[in-house]
C-alpha cells in the first residue's frame, strides 16, 4: 500500500458524459450487491444505472471480468408537496441491494421522501404459437381457430426488464439520509434527520417507528440524525450517528421505541483543539459496521475512525483524511465544502478502510502496517491498464516535483461517495459525472 508496491490498477472507468456535466447526471450513491457481480449508481436525475461483471474470457481465464452497462432506469421523479408547498427532488439518496432469493435481483432506492422496491430479472426466451392471439399480439378471429396447439419457448435477445414492486411512500417528514436491510431479509429501516422507522418489505402501509429524537419544542432541538445502519448478523442490533459526533447502538429487543441507547460511543473532545468549527467538523457523515461485525468505522469532516462494539470511550483506531484542511477551515465555510457528507468503506476482510477527499483524490489506510496512501481518480489516469500514482499534497516548504500545494486543490471536485467489492479488490469511485472502476494488478487480497 506504499508508494513503491502500489499496484493498483484501472480495470475500467465509465464516462458518462465527455463535454459538459449537467447536475442531474451527478452521481448520488453507488453500491455493489452481495457479490460483487452487479454495481448500481444513483443520480440527482432520479436515475439508477446497473453495472454488470463480464464473465472471464476463455483465451484469459486469469483476467478480471470488466464491469459494463447492464440496465438504466428512471427510479424517482420530481414531486411537489402542495401541503408544505415543497418541491421534492428525485436525486437518488441511497441504493440497498436485498440478498438474492432466486434468479431475480432487488433492490431498494430512496430520494428524500419515497422509498421503491426494484425487481431486476432476464428474459432471452419469449413463447410462440398462442391459440388466440397471432405472432403480432393480436386477438384471431376465434372461428378460424379450428385445433389446438401447444405454445412454444423460443429464444430471443437477452432482455433486462426492471419492474417497480412495491412503493413506500408517506413514511417521513424530513428527509430520508439512509436505509439499511436486515439480516433478517425480511425488514429494513430508514432513517431522517429526527427519526428512524422499522419497515417489513411486504408492508407499504405502515411502518414502525423506532427511534424519535424530536424534541417537544423545535428550539431545543441541539442534534439531527446523519447515518444508521443494522449489524450485519444480528437482526436486533443496529446503530446511528449524530450531527454531534456520536454513535448510539440500540437493541430492539430491549424497548419497541429504542430511543434509550444500549451504547453511546463519543470521543471526549481535546479542549485545545476547540474552535468556531469544532461541532461542524466532528459531525459523522457515514457509519459502517465492519463485515465481521465486531467494529465499526465513521467518517466526520477530516477524520476516519475505527470503534470496537466493546469500547465506548474512545475509537480504537483514528486516521487523518485531509489534516492540510485545518488552517483552511474557514474559506471551507464560506463556501459551503465544510458540509460535505463523504463516505466510508471496508474491504472484504475488514483489513483496509477507503474514503474520498477532494481533487478527486481519495485515501487508503492499510490497519495491519499503518500505511496509507492518496490516489487520485482522473481521466488523466484513466487510460485501461494504467497504474495508478500515488499523490501528495505539501503545506509550504519544499515541494516535490509531483506534489500538490494545498492552495491549488480543486474543491469542486470532490469524491463523497466510494464502494468497495465484498470479496474481492474492486473498488468504485464516483467523481461528480464520472464513475471510475479500479482493480488490484494482483487479484488477491489485499494485507
Amino acid at each position: 500500500m506504499g508508494e513503491d508496491t502500489d499496484t493498483r490498477k484501472i480495470n475500467h472507468s465509465f464516462l458518462r458524459d465527455h463535454s459538459y456535466v449537467t447536475e442531474a447526471d451527478i452521481i448520488s450513491t453507488v453500491e455493489f450487491n452481495h457479490t460483487g457481480e452487479l454495481l448500481a449508481t444513483g443520480d440527482k436525475g432520479g436515475r439508477v444505472v446497473i453495472f454488470q461483471r463480464e464473465p472471464e474470457s476463455k483465451n484469459a481465464p486469469h483476467s478480471q471480468g470488466e464491469y459494463d452497462v447492464y440496465s438504466t432506469f428512471q427510479s424517482h421523479e420530481p414531486e411537489f408537496d402542495y401541503l408544505k408547498s415543497l418541491e421534492i427532488e428525485e436525486k437518488i439518496n441511497k441504493i440497498k441491494w436485498l440478498p438474492q432469493q432466486n434468479a431475480a435481483h432487488s433492490l431498494l432506492s430512496t430520494n428524500d421522501k419515497t422509498i421503491k422496491l426494484w425487481k431486476i430479472t432476464e428474459r432471452d426466451k419469449r413463447p410462440e404459437g398462442y391459440n388466440l392471439k397471432d405472432e403480432e399480439g393480436k386477438l384471431k378471429d376465434l372461428s378460424t381457430v379450428t385445433s389446438l396447439q401447444v405454445p412454444v419457448l423460443k429464444p430471443m435477445d437477452l432482455m433486462v426488464e426492471v419492474s417497480p414492486r412495491r412503493v413506500f411512500a408517506n413514511g417521513h417528514t424530513y428527509h430520508i439520509n439512509s436505509i439499511s436491510v436486515n439480516s433478517d431479509c425480511e425488514t429494513y429501516m430508514s432513517a431522517d434527520d429526527l427519526r428512524i422507522n422499522l419497515w417489513h418489505l411486504a408492508i407499504t402501509d405502515r411502518s414502525f417507528n423506532i427511534v424519535d429524537i424530536k424534541p417537544a419544542n423545535m428550539e431545543d432541538l441541539t442534534e439531527v440524525i446523519t447515518a444508521s445502519e443494522f449489524h450485519p448478523h444480528h437482526c436486533n442490533l443496529f446503530v446511528y450517528s449524530s450531527s454531534k459526533g456520536s454513535l448510539r447502538l440500540c437493541d430492539m429487543r430491549a424497548a419497541a421505541l429504542c430511543d434509550k441507547h444500549s451504547k453511546l460511543f463519543e470521543e471526549p473532545e481535546d479542549p485545545s483543539n476547540r474552535s468556531f468549527f469544532s461541532e461542524i467538523i466532528s459531525s459523522v457523515s457515514d457509519v459502517k459496521f465492519s463485515h465481521s461485525g465486531r467494529h465499526m468505522l465513521t467518517r466526520d469532516y477530516l477524520t476516519v475512525k475505527v470503534w470496537d462494539l466493546n469500547m465506548e470511550a474512545r475509537p480504537i483506531e483514528t486516521y487523518q483524511v485531509h489534516d492540510y484542511l485545518r488552517s483552511k477551515l474557514c474559506s471551507l465555510y464560506e463556501n459551503d465544502c465544510i458540509f460535505d457528507k463523504f463516505e466510508c468503506a471496508w474491504n472484504g476482510s475488514d483489513s483496509v478502510i477507503m474514503t474520498g477527499a477532494y481533487n478527486n483524490f481519495f485515501r487508503m489506510f492499510d490497519r495491519n502496517t499503518k500505511r496509507d496512501v492518496t490516489l487520485e481518480a482522473s481521466r488523466e489516469s484513466s487510460k485501461p491498464r494504467a497504474v495508478l500514482k500515488p499523490r501528495r499534497v505539501c503545506v509550504g516548504g519544499k515541494r516535490r516535483r509531483d506534489d500538490i500545494s494545498v492552495d491549488s486543490l480543486d474543491f469542486t471536485k470532490k469524491i463523497l461517495h466510494t464502494a468497495w467489492h465484498p470479496a474481492e479488490n474492486i473498488i468504485a469511485i464516483a467523481a461528480t459525472n464520472n464513475l471510475y472502476i479500479f482493480q488490484d494488478k494482483v487479484n488477491s487480497d489485499m494485507h
